[in-house]
């Protein structure tokens, strides 16, 4: 269930710009750091609650070098410590792209329901 975004990346130095063809969230954008406590948007509602505070924490799990997400309408700013190589950039463009997708159409690996018999 859901759709994947197409992404557009394109990274400078430590900062990298996903242009999708959906919007995330409104035009108020939000930024996000990872902290050891629950973070919280600018509206003072924990990450986890809006779209952009999800999507940036799992940014964050999928990389620990990123320090940094700004989400705005469609477009999602992330920076990362070090730089962005290639492989780095599609991860969290694959990441990004996938934001809205809930179930996966094939099961997890390991799963006996994706096991013929």
């Amino acid at each position: 269930m859901g759709q994947e975004m197409t992404v557009a990346p394109q990274a400078v130095g430590d900062v990298a710009i996903f242009d999708t063809n959906r919007s995330i969230t409104g035009q108020d954008g939000a930024a996000y750091t990872p902290v050891a406590g629950p973070a919280e948007t600018p509206a003072g509602r924990p990450a986890g609650e809006d779209f952009g505070g999800q999507l940036a924490e799992r940014l964050f799990a999928a990389d620990p070098a990123i320090d940094h997400v700004f989400v705005q309408s469609n477009v999602a700013t992330v920076r990362r410590s070090g730089g962005w190589d290639e492989a780095a950039l599609q991860q969290a463009a694959g990441v990004v792209g996938r934001f809205f997708v809930f179930y996966d159409d094939q099961p997890p690996a390991g799963d006996p329901a994706g096991e013929e018999e």
